[in-house]
């Protein structure tokens, strides 16, 4: 009976020492590819490492890896604690794989595994599902050409073949499809007109997919019929947009209309980055707007708008309108919907380029001391923009002949709403020209504040104030002093002036 007992605790021992024993646990400790995406399945290895000496036939008979659903057939290589496992054919690209191991496999000790080892990877570029993002004709919408195309705006490029497999028209209707726009827009064109008056259902499977074989998440259904449309466009407004997107509607001039009163209308307040919006009543071709509109007394008008079917068309001006300026928008008779229904009126806008931010700087008049040492009373004298010969006092007493007097001049200019010359535009564009050499001056800098006098000039308290710093050395001789600023002086707003500013005095 001792015998029997003892010989049994030693089968028991036997079949459990290996877990009684151990002092780690049997597991993959690295593997390979890793999870995530491999753009190159070509380059994939597949392998496993253990932290014991594994039992190979029994790694090798627990060992799956499938690729979308499907196992894949290999050969094993082994390298002490390390497999390989190298398929049969190489992995394929847009598939999603499964590496696994039971937990029955185990060492060369008969340690089994406590948990059982699976990772994923994928060849796969993304897991976006495609989305119909919109589609031409709209749901229940009525179009009047029989020759429409379908068009249909995916998120992300799709392939051809899948349109022909996954799209459907309800009654059937044979076509080409074609792809724009980097494979994202789908264009159906019926190779025969399409029925009058008839509804047509367009359906889209499920199983439609982009380029990565990821398939469209929910079934798509839309109906339209085909019939007559005709009824004329018409311009329902039209609008000056600003740089803010400020919308103003433009006055419409009815004085040429029968039983119209004789006045001209006029819309005023147009800024310089304005830009013109043409609303229609429905979908219009934007090369039938572009023709039919003229622009009379400004040039370089731009259509913003892209090209095809839309009801708003925008308009901007690469040569900006010259202040003060009248043109006028004028759009001829022609504009056409998709049916070729065309506009029967002439509409005429007259605009005056007269906004409150474009005006360009214009020099007011400037001011100069006589006495520029005497900190006292320098004797200021002050000479406006149209002061055309008069006398401008300087004399030996206070500016020596052919001796350097620091000195100043102050120009005071008017300026759009909230704007203020550019400094370094003035001092380039600053000059004083004279006949008989009377006197010359040398510009040392500018200032645009704590100027020599803190005081403006009395009435020029709302004008834009500069005072440009120098030398003036005058002569003996007597002529014309002209003070000039050449064409081009520019404020802070981008306004410019395009005429040369000047001031003419006589010594």
């Amino acid at each position: 009976m001792n015998k029997l007992y003892i010989f049994l605790l030693f089968i028991i021992f036997s079949f459990n020492s290996c877990d009684i024993l151990r002092t780690s646990e049997f597991e993959v400790v690295s593997w390979s590819p890793g999870e995530g995406y491999h753009p190159e399945p070509e380059k994939i290895i597949v392998s496993l490492s253990f932290s014991h000496n594994p039992d190979r036939s029994s790694i090798e008979r627990r060992f799956s890896l499938t690729g979308d659903g499907g196992r894949i057939k290999g050969v094993f290589i082994w390298e002490n604690k390390k497999v390989t496992f190298s398929p049969l054919t190489p992995l394929e690209k847009n598939s999603n794989f499964t590496l696994s191991l039971s937990v029955d496999a185990n060492d060369t000790d008969g340690l089994s595994m406590d948990i059982a080892f699976e990772r994923n990877f994928t060849t796969r570029a993304g897991s976006e599902r495609p989305v119909l993002v919109s589609h031409y004709p709209l749901n229940y919408e009525t179009i009047s050409d029989p020759r429409s195309e379908i068009r249909l705006q995916f998120s992300i490029p799709i392939p051809l073949n899948t349109l022909y497999d996954n799209v459907y028209f309800n009654p059937s209707m044979i076509g080409l499809w074609s792809l724009e726009n980097s494979g994202k827009l789908a264009i159906f064109t019926p190779s025969e007109p399409w029925s009058l008056n008839k509804r047509y259902e367009i359906r889209i499977s499920t199983s439609l997919t982009d380029n990565n074989e990821m398939n469209i998440r929910n079934d798509f259904t839309s109906v339209f019929t085909v019939g007559m449309d005709n009824e004329a466009p018409t311009l329902l407004n039209a609008n000056r947009i600003t740089k803010n997107n400020e919308i103003f509607s433009l006055e419409l001039d009815t004085s040429g209309y029968i039983g119209a009163v004789e006045l001209l209308t006029e819309t005023q307040g147009w800024e310089k980055d304005d830009r013109l919006s043409l609303v229609f009543s429905e979908p219009v071709d934007a090369l039938s707007v572009k023709n039919c509109l003229n622009v009379e007394n400004a040039s370089g008008h731009v259509m913003e708008t892209t090209v095809g079917y839309q009801t708003e068309f925008i308009f901007y001006f690469e040569t900006i309108p010259t202040y003060e300026n009248r043109f006028v928008f004028r759009l001829k008779p022609g504009v056409k919907d998709k049916a070729g229904n065309e506009t029967k009126n002439e509409y005429i806008y007259r605009i005056f380029a007269n906004g409150e931010f474009s005006k360009p700087p214009a020099l007011v008049g400037i001011r100069i001391p006589m006495a520029p040492e005497n900190q006292t009373d320098p004797e200021l004298a002050c000479f406006e923009a149209d002061s055309l010969f008069e006398i401008i006092p300087i004399t030996d007493e206070n500016y020596p002949s052919d001796k350097k007097t620091e000195t100043w001049i102050e120009l005071y200019f008017e300026t759009a709403e909230g704007a203020s010359i550019d400094p370094f535009s003035l001092m380039e564009l600053f000059r004083i020209e004279t006949s008989n050499n009377v006197l010359t001056f040398s510009p040392r800098r500018i200032k645009t504040n704590n100027f020599s006098i803190p005081e403006k000039q009395t009435g020029w308290e709302e004008y834009d104030r500069l005072e440009i710093a120098g030398t003036l050395t005058n002569s003996i001789y007597f002529g014309v002093v002209n003070f000039q600023i050449a064409a081009g002086l520019k404020d802070n707003l981008g306004n410019k002036n395009e005429k040369m500013l000047s001031i003419s005095l006589i010594k």
